[in-house]
This record gives structure tokens, C-alpha cells and sequence, in this order.
């Protein structure tokens, strides 16, 4: 779905014998790893565990207005951290507030498409945040228990040190991830933190077959989801996740924006 390395493990892999990786740093990279597709999961799996809703025909001129206010966001933070500077909240609570200023639901995927092109924008609110927090813990738990488990019964067995050492390292993460996401500075400070991630190449049918459980034509439109037997092109869309979280009229509230465009194509603008 990602880019990703293709060395996983002890020292003896090819791919690590052409560029040593401390053990420490090699188990970061698979939490991390881990951690983005938490976060994909916890995002998008609303079709699947919350009865939520994909929702086609959001306003363009709403859909572009928070295309632009994300973007301005993401541009007035530092690159050392996700908070937004003072000058930025106010854009941030507007964002915020969209559910309750233009009559919008929660929960579900509101969406807008042009060729080639597709945006998603997904608010929680209040007891569905909470619920999300849940499930990204999960998510990355299981992934990281999984992942221990093959690496222990593949590798162990050699006992040379740096394998070892890989191993407790990926045994002693422990990674909480609310704190990890800010909610508590967020809840008690009146914090707006802005994250994103991004895949020059995500296979959309993962995306809706696996993840949401819907049709990739729900997601994108009859005119761009892939045929029937696909190529790996066919499947590539390029993706972009912007996690907006704040407090907004004392309530905890979180705005997932995504941006999704055919990566084969161009598409001039009409």
C-alpha cells in the first residue's frame, strides 16, 4: 500500500548488510510503520464498525474552502511540531464547527469528485472521538503484537547480538498512542494540532475493499475505479491525510481531510 523498505529484521538480510540500521532505529521504523496504517484504519473503517455513511455531493465551494484552510494550516505550523501557532485557531475552531454551521453529520464521509480526483472529509465529535482513540490503539496494538510474534519465531533462534537486540527493542516499545497524538494537551490547553501522512501510491482497492468494506466506485466514481482485473496502475491513486484535532464550544472534535488523485493522469483544471 506504502512505499516501505524491503529489510524487516536481523542483521543478516541483504538489504541490511548494505545499510546497517541500529537495532533501536530498525524497530522505529516498523512503529512507525505500524502507526500510519493504525491511523488509515481508524480513519476509514467507519463503513465497516460504525455504521457511518459515505456521503457524495459535498458543496464544491465547501469542499475547496476546506482544501485551501487545511492547506493554509499545514503552511503556518513549524516543521518541529503539529501544533498550530496562535494565529491559526480561529481557522482551525471554523473548521471545526463546519458540522454545526452548515447543518453537516459526523461520523460519516462527506465527498467530492472531479476526474481522477476525489475529497473525503470526515468530522467526529465528542463520544465518537473517543471511539476512534480506541480503535488506533487497537489497531496498532494487534499490528505489533503480530509482527513481534513472526520476528521472534523467525529470528531468535540465530542469538547473534544485534538480532537480540532488535527483538528487545521491538519488545520494549510501548506506545500510547492519544499521548502520541497530543489529546491530552490538546483537551486541558485548548491546543489545535494539525498531523498528516502520505503515499505517492495507494492501491485503492485496499482502501475500500479491505479498510472501508465498500465498493471502490462508492469512493471514487463509476468513471474512475479500476476494472474488473485491474493493473498494480489501474489500482495507484495518489493519497494525502490531514488529521485536524481541537477543542471546539468545549467539546472535543477531530476533521480528517483526504485528498485522493489518479496517479496515471493529469487533469487540467476546466
Amino acid at each position: 500500500m506504502f512505499d516501505e523498505p524491503n529489510d524487516s529484521g536481523g542483521d543478516d538480510d541483504h538489504g541490511a548488510a548494505e545499510r546497517p540500521i541500529d537495532p533501536k532505529d530498525r524497530a522505529r521504523e516498523k512503529s512507525d510503520e505500524f502507526r500510519m496504517h493504525a491511523e488509515l484504519a481508524a480513519v476509514f473503517e467507519g463503513p465497516r464498525k460504525f455504521d457511518a455513511q459515505l456521503r457524495p455531493g459535498l458543496d464544491p465551494d465547501l469542499a475547496r474552502d476546506v482544501q485551501r484552510t487545511i492547506a493554509k494550516l499545514d503552511k503556518s505550523k513549524s516543521p518541529d511540531s503539529p501544533i498550530l501557532p496562535e494565529q491559526s485557531t480561529a481557522d482551525a475552531a471554523r473548521l471545526l464547527n463546519l458540522p454545526q454551521s452548515h447543518d453537516l453529520p459526523t461520523n460519516d464521509y462527506s465527498i467530492h469528485r472531479r476526474p481522477g480526483e476525489v475529497m473525503i472529509v470526515r468530522w467526529l465529535a465528542g463520544d465518537q472521538v473517543q471511539a476512534y482513540y480506541e480503535r488506533l490503539q487497537a489497531h496498532f496494538d494487534a499490528a505489533l503484537a503480530q509482527f513481534r510474534d513472526e520476528e521472534r519465531a523467525a529470528r531468535a533462534w540465530k542469538q547473534d547480538p544485534r538480532t537480540l537486540a532488535y527483538l528487545a527493542a521491538l519488545d520494549a516499545i510501548d506506545i500510547r498512542m492519544a499521548d502520541r497524538y497530543l489529546r491530552d494537551p490538546i483537551r486541558t490547553h485548548n491546543l489545535f494540532v494539525l498531523s498528516t501522512q502520505a503515499a505517492d501510491e495507494l492501491d485503492i482497492l485496499y482502501l475500500s475493499d479491505y479498510v472501508m468494506g465498500v465498493p471502490a466506485a462508492d469512493i471514487v466514481g463509476e468513471a474512475s475505479a479500476p476494472p474488473d482485473e485491474p493493473t498494480e496502475r489501474d489500482r495507484a491513486w495518489f493519497f494525502k491525510l490531514f488529521s485536524l484535532r481541537g477543542m471546539a464550544e468545549a467539546e472535543e472534535r477531530m476533521c480528517f481531510f483526504a485528498y485522493l488523485q489518479k496517479t496515471e493522469d493529469t487533469f487540467a483544471d476546466d
